[in-house]
C-alpha cells in the first residue's frame, strides 16, 4: 500500500527551488485543529465517504520538545461497505529544527492494513524501522538517512513553512519522503495563483500545485492530486482533488482552530 488516503488530503507545499531543511515554523503552533470533509466521486455522483482531522500538541520527548502531531480519518458507516478507512498517524518534530524524530502510522484501507514506526537519529545519519502489511511480514531494518527525508506526516507541517515566494507556474521543487520502507524522490509542480470558491460559497486566495503521488493500490501515480493552499502565513490547504483508481476523491476544509497566523486568505 502506497501514499495512503488521509495524508493526500494534507499534502505539500512547496520550498524555493530545491528542497530545503529551514531551522524555525512560523505556520503552525501547539493548539491548532484542522478537520476536512472527504467527497467521493463515482461518475456524476458525489457522496459524502468521511471525515480527517489534523491536530499539534507539544511535549517533551526523551528530554527534547517535540510537536506531536496527529491524524486521523475515518470513512462513514454508509461508505464502509464500499471502502472501509480507519487511519490513525502520529509524528513528533523537533520543535527548534523541525527534522522528524519519530513516526507511527497504522492505517486500514479498503481491507488493506500497513503498521510503520521509524526513529530517526540524526546524529548517526540513520533511520531505525519496523514495518508490517496485509502482505508482507513483520520486519526491523536500519535505512541511511538523506538530507531533508521526512515521513508523511512530518513533511506536510515541515513545508508549511517553506517560502514559494517568486514561483513561476510549471516550476518543479524535488521532495524526498520516506514510505513503506523505502525514500522516495517525488516532486511538486507549481500551477499558479487562484481565488477559489468553495462549495459553501466561502472564498479563499489560495495557491495550487500538482503533487506527484506514489503508485499503489488506491492511487495511479503520477499528478494526479492538486491541492488549493492559503496565499497566508498559515499555508493550510482548503481543497484537495485527487483521481485514484475507480473515481476520485475530494477533502474540503471543514473547520480550523488555534491557527497561528490571521487567516487572510479568506475573503469575506
Amino acid at each position: 500500500m502506497k501514499t495512503p488516503v488521509i495524508i493526500i488530503l494534507f499534502l505539500l507545499l512547496p520550498g524555493h527551488g530545491q528542497a530545503q531543511c529551514f531551522k524555525s515554523n512560523t505556520a503552525f503552533q501547539a493548539g491548532e485543529k484542522l478537520t476536512y470533509n472527504v467527497m467521493y466521486n463515482w461518475g456524476f455522483i458525489w457522496l459524502g465517504a468521511g471525515d480527517v482531522t489534523f491536530s499539534v500538541k507539544e511535549l517533551n520527548f526523551h528530554g527534547r520538545m517535540v510537536y506531536a502531531l496527529d491524524a486521523h480519518g475515518t470513512s462513514y458507516p454508509s461508505y464502509d461497505w464500499f471502502f472501509k478507512v480507519r487511519d490513525s498517524f502520529e509524528a513528533y518534530l523537533d520543535k527548534e529544527t523541525l527534522n522528524p524524530v519519530w513516526h507511527l502510522r497504522n492505517t486500514s484501507e479498503g481491507g488493506f492494513s500497513t503498521y510503520e514506526e521509524y526513529h530517526f537519529d540524526l546524529s548517526t545519519n540513520l533511520i531505525y524501522s519496523a514495518t508490517q502489511n496485509t502482505k508482507k511480514p513483520y520486519r526491523k531494518d536500519t535505512l541511511n538517512y538523506e538530507y531533508c527525508t521526512f515521513d508523511l506526516l512530518s513533511m506536510a507541517y515541515y513545508a508549511r513553512n517553506l517560502d514559494f515566494t517568486g514561483f513561476q507556474p510549471g516550476q518543479r521543487v524535488p521532495v524526498t519522503l520516506l514510505l513503506d520502507n523505502e525514500i522516495y524522490h517525488l516532486s511538486i509542480r507549481f500551477l499558479g495563483k487562484e481565488l477559489l470558491k468553495m462549495h459553501d460559497g466561502h472564498k479563499y486566495n489560495t495557491v495550487r500545485f500538482a503533487i506527484q503521488l506514489v503508485e499503489g493500490t488506491v492511487f495511479k501515480g503520477g499528478e494526479d492530486l492538486i491541492v488549493w493552499a492559503t496565499d497566508d502565513n498559515n499555508h493550510i490547504p482548503v481543497q484537495v482533488e485527487a483521481r485514484i483508481i475507480v473515481g476520485s476523491v475530494k477533502a474540503l476544509l471543514s473547520t480550523t482552530e488555534n491557527l497561528r497566523n490571521p487567516f487572510t486568505a479568506k475573503v469575506k
